[in-house]
């Protein structure tokens, strides 16, 4: 320290001792994360995509998914309604070699509006039914209207002329006429004949489980009256008839005592 008071204008870092190359050496080598360490300087938001949401029950509204709980009973339908469409086209082309066929023709396009859209309504929707909510009233309509059905599978089948339908008797008609048009009605007379057979066999199907379920006939009655009993058109109707039976029994009543 006497460098520094015998001459002023010496260099003040000469004898400095914290100037030394060894302790400079030292305290430049500071360990990372110790130097102006700042725990609020990384506070910036992480990027939306990056965001972890909490673990919370998820509030969203939930997605039905569609479940195929009969799916042979629908797929049934759907062909049944195919080969009444191939109908249509195997009953212009037997109108197309014979001009006397527009009855045919006509019918058959009759037959896929009016059989596709009841084959649904009629019997597929009252089997769901059925299954759904074990319902003997329903499995009662389903083998009712299924019968009816499956004869006209059966006529279908057949093929009368006249009917609008490419049957194996139509088809044999058509096949002495033009071998490629007959070809194409006995494609759809064997697709009407499958279409009876699978009938058929989903009818034994289905009673062989409705004969597991404990569904009788007089529990179909049951449900048919009480459907019918709660039935507000029923209920209307029936307090009409009520009121108008009591009016004209307290008007004769009356009409008599003036007598």
């Amino acid at each position: 320290m006497s460098d520094f008071d015998s001459n002023p204008f010496a260099d003040p870092d000469l004898n400095n001792p914290f100037k030394d190359p060894s302790v400079t050496q030292v305290t430049r080598n500071v360990p990372p994360g110790l130097d102006e360490y700042n725990p609020f300087s990384d506070s910036r938001t992480p990027p939306p995509g990056g965001v972890k949401m909490p673990n919370v029950p998820n509030t969203q509204p939930a997605i039905m998914k569609p479940t195929e709980e009969h799916p042979a009973y629908t797929q049934i339908a759907k062909e049944h309604a195919v080969t009444l469409f191939l109908n249509i086209f195997g009953c212009l082309a037997w109108f197309c070699v014979d001009s006397a066929r527009a009855v045919d023709f006509g019918l058959s396009i009759l037959w896929f509006l009016l059989f596709t859209p009841c084959s649904f309504v009629c019997w597929y929707r009252p089997l769901y039914g059925a299954f759904r909510s074990d319902s003997s009233f329903r499995f009662f309509v389903f083998f009712f209207v299924y019968i009816c059905q499956f004869a006209v599978h059966v006529l279908q089948a057949a093929g009368f002329h006249n009917w609008g339908n490419c049957g194996w008797i139509s088809s044999l008609t058509g096949l002495n006429q033009n071998i490629p048009v007959g070809i194409m009605m006995i494609i759809i007379a064997a697709l009407f004949t499958a279409s009876a057979v699978i009938s058929l066999v989903m009818f034994k199907k289905v009673h062989g489980l409705y004969r597991t379920t404990g569904a009788s006939f007089e529990k179909a009655q049951q449900e048919f009256a009480t459907g019918v009993m709660s039935n507000k058109t029923v209920q209307t109707a029936a307090a009409n008839a009520a009121s108008t039976a009591a009016s004209s029994a307290a008007q004769n009543a009356f009409k008599g005592n003036q007598i």
